[in-house]
């Protein structure tokens, strides 16, 4: 037996509306061991392509607008076996015009640091022949609600998603040729979101459009050949009254279910266009879909007398409501993350008021929030008896694929593996966010850098990031430097090139060139990689003498160890150099890589040569010169050490000295968030995995598995966010407030970095770790200790699915590997014993000492 097992254009298996040429790619199965592609041949109409890459086939035939493209892939094998396996994908608008006009209610302003009231599209018209086809293109300044004849258009949430809104704006395309009848009316419900809504821990409102505005055609395809386009124009009508009183992303949704769009004040639209001239591209990321249904695992009321239902689980979502209720009834559902003293605990949401109030009509009824989400565990309602309501709620994020699996014979580890998976889903709500509960849920650049290689094993991210990155590339300074989160999106900090946070241009597309193989995003992404280096490369010689110095990275700022435990912001900014200047070396030594892959020979040179120059400095500037720093704290050693920067004997006393200082610190990390994820690798990689586990099975605070025995189902922001007494860090950032004064301080029960933990558990407790893009070559070398007896995993790669089983009895172990067709795996077992395994399954044994 040999197949096509998946057949993807531009990442996705159906439904592709693209405005650029498409990629091509596909993965395979035989039962032949050792099997492999040995060529294949791409058709789209008359366009013909022979390959012998699965991953990297870029459509070179014509590509006209609207219209759907038939891929037929026949695949031969080594084995002499053929497969074919046929797909589609549709072209958008491309380069048609639009018909239609930006519309809005062009009165209507409303205050700073507020966002506007959601206003009311309305369109009626009629049709009066046989439809063929039909279908519409939206977006919108703002998000939208579409509906057409009552019913929802498409199944998205936040459309058309969060971009760069200067430089370029999603829309969609929905099928609605079974939506429409005779008489028609189209319904657009457009909140201010990110573009005019309040939005970052400013609030600052108003930052991409000064209010909200709606592009939309409806285009009519009949049965005798003709066409029709219904576009927004001045013949549309707006309204501020309509059911959607408020929403905005932190202070929540009110609906009132009692407002009747046919009796209220209509008048004739605006015309107007976005401040800029951003490209309007068809939907290249991932839309954000339900993902699941939660339903409370308890229902009690608080010392104060609110319902409190637990949902067992701290996710990103909305709540759903079946209900039973009165005219003008009003019902509150509030919302937290944790529970101190039996009531929700809200002040480490700062200004966000996370609250969907919901206006009963008469009777039976439902509502769930369609404008607005939260970040939450627990969710508290007042205005209705628990007999009248049936609560439930659903998960939102990006509609990604899940594809990595990991689980170990320890329970904890096993939680811990599950926190991590929450805290990424939560936070990839069409951006990679920090947080999605408090005034903030912005796209930190440094908290995705540290967690992309764990991200990438778990999830398919190849169009969520793809989407991200073109913002990068957008807003990159023209010296060089990034913003500290993308989209900016009215944010105060300035636009410059500082370490790890900065490093993300080249930490992030790396991370899914290794998970995905797809060298268009290394093409893409190569420019902005260069231009963030010299960057660096100046910032490291501004007010230097010596040679060494010129590669000191310590201007204009870094945010150094940031979230090191027991320190104040002042101390982790304090070590920025030595962050800044190990950071800098390790993305000079990936970009000699990516250079290489990409045919840049010289720049290739180049970097590797600019790396030996900063690696030199670090250890004549920081160091002895024989493996101890002059200035000590476990990231210096950790980063040096993984990125290997040191040689021989300075390394082991190197690793000797970090081990040290864990023990003094009672077998506990001190890492902040540029350490942490590379912690557990410097200790098991130089001889030190006995010291790797002894830190992640810690359960004393700091530490992951007091998060999981403290009952966290997330990874937090802070290792003592939830302190062992049971009260709430917190954290005030200026270290001189206590709690009872505070304004919030900095502390998330939801946020993603430190659980970059999960690259070490895959890549070394596990084993299994890509040598080459999409896992086209792998090593598969478990790192035994902390008692464990089995893990196993498995990764769906493009060339199909990669899996590690391995169990360890008494001093026999063995594992089970499965290598995808077209792959190659290096086995190192523990006992030292090395092969190189082709395709199919495979069990392997040895006998350790």
């Amino acid at each position: 037996m040999f197949k096509i097992s998946s057949l993807k254009i531009d990442g996705l298996k159906q439904g592709c509306i693209t405005d650029q040429r498409p990629n091509i790619t596909f993965s395979l199965e035989s039962e032949a061991q050792g099997d492999a592609l040995q060529h294949a041949v791409i058709k789209v109409g008359d366009w013909s392509y022979k390959t012998t890459d699965q991953l990297n086939n870029i459509y070179g035939g014509e590509l006209k607008p609207f219209t759907t493209y038939s891929v037929k892939v026949t695949a031969v094998s080594t084995s002499g076996q053929q497969a074919e396996a046929d797909a589609s994908f549709q072209t958008g608008r491309m380069n048609i015009p639009w018909q239609a006009k930006w519309i809005t209610d062009g009165s209507y302003d409303f205050p700073k640091k507020e966002s506007p009231v959601p206003m009311t599209f309305r369109k009626q018209f009629n049709l009066k022949k046989t439809i063929r086809h039909a279908w519409v293109n939206v977006t919108a300044l703002g998000v939208y609600e579409l509906l057409l004849n009552g019913d929802k258009v498409g199944c998205d949430y936040f459309a058309p998603g969060f971009t760069s809104y200067d430089y370029q704006i999603q829309y969609q395309t929905y099928d609605v040729t079974a939506q429409l009848v005779a008489n028609n009316e189209i319904v657009a419900v457009v909140a201010g979101g990110w573009a005019a809504g309040s939005f970052n821990y400013n609030r600052k409102s108003k930052i991409s459009a000064d209010r909200q505005a709606l592009l939309c055609e409806l285009h009519v395809q009949y049965e005798d050949g003709t066409n029709e386009v219904i576009a927004t124009d001045q013949s549309w009508q707006v309204s501020l009254e309509g059911n959607y009183r408020m929403a905005e992303w932190y202070d929540g949704e009110t609906y009132d279910a009692t407002i009747d769009l046919n009796h209220i004040s209509l008048k004739p639209v605006t015309i107007t266009r976005p401040r800029k001239q951003p490209i309007l591209l068809a939907q290249y990321g991932e839309a954000v879909r339900v993902q699941q249904v939660m339903k409370p695992i308890s229902c009690t009321y608080s010392p104060s007398g609110e319902l409190i239902y637990d949902f067992g689980q701290n996710f990103a979502g909305v709540i759903s409501a079946k209900l039973r209720g009165n005219e003008k009834q009003k019902i509150v559902f509030r919302h937290a993350e944790v529970l101190v003293d039996g009531e929700l605990f809200v002040k480490s949401l700062r200004t966000a008021k996370a609250t969907a109030t919901y206006i009963c009509k008469q009777g039976e009824q439902e509502y769930s929030p369609r404008l607005t989400y939260m970040g939450f565990r627990y969710v508290g309602v007042r205005g209705i008896d628990p007999e009248e309501l049936e609560l439930s709620a659903l998960v939102l994020h990006s509609d990604f694929e899940e594809i990595g699996t990991f689980e170990c014979s320890n329970e904890w580890i096993n939680k811990l593996q599950s926190n991590i998976r929450w805290g990424g889903k939560s936070n990839f709500v069409d951006i990679p966010t920090d947080c999605p509960q408090r005034d903030e849920r912005q796209g930190w650049t440094g908290d995705i850098a540290v967690f992309a290689r764990t991200a990438c094993y778990n999830f398919d991210l190849s169009r969520f990031l793809d989407k991200w990155l073109l913002d990068m590339r957008s807003e990159q300074g023209s010296g060089g430097g990034l913003p500290m989160v993308i989209p900016r999106a009215g944010d105060m900090w300035p636009t410059m090139a500082n370490s790890a946070w900065g490093d993300s241009c080249i930490l992030v597309p790396w991370a899914e060139y290794l998970a995905r193989g797809n060298k268009q995003l290394l093409h893409k992404q190569y420019p902005t990689i260069k231009k963030f280096l010299e960057a660096a490369k100046w910032w490291s010689s501004f007010l230097s003498v010596t040679p060494n110095a010129r590669h000191i990275w310590r201007f204009p700022f870094h945010f150094g160890d940031w979230c090191a435990p027991d320190e104040t912001v002042r101390q982790w900014l304090k070590k920025g150099k030595w962050v800044g200047t190990a950071y800098f070396a390790n993305s000079c030594g990936i970009a000699a890589e990516i250079a290489e892959l990409l045919g840049h020979k010289q720049d290739a040179l180049y970097y590797r040569k600019l790396r030996s120059n900063i690696v030199k400095a670090y250890r004549e500037v920081f160091t002895d010169g024989k493996g101890k720093l002059k200035k000590e704290f476990q990231t210096a050693y950790v980063l040096p050490l993984h990125f290997a920067m040191t040689e021989g004997e300075e390394t082991k006393a190197m690793a000797a000295n970090l081990v040290r200082l864990v023990r003094e610190a009672g077998n506990h990390l001190t890492t902040g968030f540029t350490g942490t994820p590379y912690l557990l690798f410097a200790l098991s990689d130089h001889g030190h995995a006995d010291v790797a586990y002894d830190l992640l099975l810690q359960d004393k605070c700091p530490s992951w598995l007091y998060e999981v025995k403290a009952g966290g189902t997330t990874i937090w922001e802070r290792w003592d966010a939830l302190r062992p007494d049971g009260t709430v860090n917190i954290g005030e950032l200026n270290g001189d407030k206590s709690d009872e004064n505070s304004n919030g301080g900095m502390v998330s029960f939801n946020h993603y970095a430190n659980g970059a933990v999960g690259d070490w558990l895959y890549r070394r407790l596990l084993g299994l770790e890509p040598t080459s893009g999409g896992y086209k070559t792998f090593m598969v070398k478990p790192v035994l200790g902390g008692g464990i007896t089995y893990a196993k995993g498995s990764i769906k790669t493009p060339y199909g699915l990669a899996a590690v089983s391995w169990e360890l009895q008494m001093d026999i172990f063995s594992i089970e590997l499965r290598v995808p067709v077209s792959t190659e795996a290096e086995l190192v077992l523990p006992n030292g014993k090395a092969q190189i395994i082709k395709s199919g399954n495979h069990v392997f044994t040895c006998k350790l000492k």
